[in-house]
């Protein structure tokens, strides 16, 4: 009998890869979501039934933050993730054998913006405004449950670098197209992680059996705006790139319907708990990471 995994969100850029490398793995994987073929938000009998002896649940499950923050979309970004924790949470209270682990996704734009010093889990600052109140209140859904049987371990995620999603693809158009400059002034920092080293992070905190709590998973070289913009130009050879001033990002945002926090905010975020605990990034800086993602 197969190993059983349970990703809840699992739909998405992130949860498609996970997917694919636990089911290569050999594990048998369970996902939770709105699609026909998955395992149903509103069925909570059919979601108590899948976490029964699974050995993990992810839950990546939230409304992506690519959209203009209206009254609406603000409330869909908040219960597509404190609901859907609240929904897995009374799951698991429901399981004989539930599972080892829960890891639930978070934010590394929990913290402030820092352009001073780095953010770690121990000194880092929790920031303010509505990404920040959507973050905390996540966390607090996510550690409200008390589960003598399941470990609990909340991903405070950078950006999330592959071939097939995340920024990757509307950056290098900027650059094909000649606008592959610094954004703003270019000196707010840039978190980031490539999603191998996401998988690999998972692998580990499983395996470390006494790891529980908050953890970064940001890769330990964070780079400026204007640092990731050459490095793109350089390895696609386009050594030209107008820069987008911040007037014209804010204009721009508004035509195509999302917010330049995405761009503008300084995330400055190292993973110190996972280097603490002896985790080896394998792409560790943001040239290594481009490297096969642009070129494989």
């Amino acid at each position: 009998m197969k190993q059983k995994i349970v990703i809840a969100g699992g739909t998405g850029f992130v949860g498609q890869y996970l997917t694919e490398k636990f089911r290569g793995s050999g594990y048998e994987v369970i996902i939770i979501s709105r699609q026909a073929n998955h395992v149903n938000w509103d069925n909570t009998s059919a979601i108590a039934k899948a976490l029964e002896n699974a050995e993990m649940l992810i839950n990546l499950a939230g409304k992506s933050v690519d959209c203009r923050y209206n009254k609406k979309n603000r409330q869909e970004i908040f219960d597509s993730r404190v609901n859907t924790t609240r929904a897995l949470g009374n799951g698991i209270l429901q399981c004989k054998n539930p599972p080892a682990l829960w890891i639930n996704s978070s934010t590394a734009t929990i913290y402030r913006h820092a352009q001073d010093r780095p953010m770690t889990e121990s000194a880092g600052e929790i920031g303010t405004g509505f990404s920040v109140n959507v973050a905390t209140n996540w966390e607090k859904a996510f550690f409200n449950f008390k589960l003598p049987g399941t470990r609990q371990i909340a991903l405070r995620m950078a950006i999330v670098l592959g071939k097939d999603g995340g920024v990757v693809k509307p950056i290098k158009n900027l650059v094909r197209f000649g606008l592959g400059g610094k954004q703003g002034k270019g000196n707010q920092m840039f978190s980031w992680i490539h999603i191998e080293d996401l998988y690999r992070c998972i692998i580990f905190l499983q395996q470390q059996q006494d790891l529980t709590g908050i953890f970064n998973t940001s890769a330990p070289n964070p780079v400026t705006n204007k640092n990731l913009m050459q490095i793109f130009r350089f390895k696609m050879k386009i050594p030209i790139g107008l820069p987008a001033p911040e007037w014209l990002l804010k204009f721009g945002a508004i035509l195509i319907k999302t917010e330049t926090e995405l761009i503008l905010k300084s995330r400055w975020v190292i993973p110190e708990r996972l280097l603490q605990a002896g985790f080896k990034f394998q792409y560790s800086t943001i040239d290594a990471a481009l490297e096969g993602i642009l070129n494989d």
